[in-house]
């Protein structure tokens, strides 16, 4: 079975480039170009495993995962953060509020498929993303 990969961000090609890179490698793929797009999805699609950029227009990606984070049927998603503006103590922030990893754009293509390989795979003593 293939992992569900939900991509949010407002960059059109940002979303087409993470997506072919990631179709590419076996995974099935939902795109959403904002917040309101990704809360819905991730409710409807249940992805395995979210790919979030901070900064959009309207809602950021930070409040989106606060969002994601209360609701019941999202709340146990991996979120990897993705940005074009890393600040020195983004990084720890958001892996502070309880995502799994943080990717900075410009992104290494092999870098980016192994943080989605790990955040996919299931930890010691739980038993996958959706424990």
């Amino acid at each position: 079975m293939q992992n569900k990969i939900l991509i949010v961000d407002d960059e059109p090609h940002i979303l087409q480039l993470l997506s072919a890179r990631l179709k590419a490698n076996q995974y099935q793929v939902i795109a959403a170009s904002n917040a309101e797009q990704a809360f819905r999805a991730a409710h409807e699609e249940k992805p395995d495993l979210i790919l979030l950029d901070i900064r959009m227009p309207g809602e950021t990606g930070m409040s989106l995962y606060e969002s994601l984070a209360i609701s019941k049927s999202t709340a146990s998603i991996p979120i990897i953060f993705i940005t074009a503006y890393p600040q020195d103590n983004m990084r720890d922030k958001v892996l502070a509020m309880g995502a799994v990893d943080f990717i900075a754009k410009p992104f290494n293509a092999d870098e980016l498929l192994k943080k989605v390989k790990n955040a996919l795979t299931p930890q010691p003593g739980s038993e996958g993303p959706h424990a």
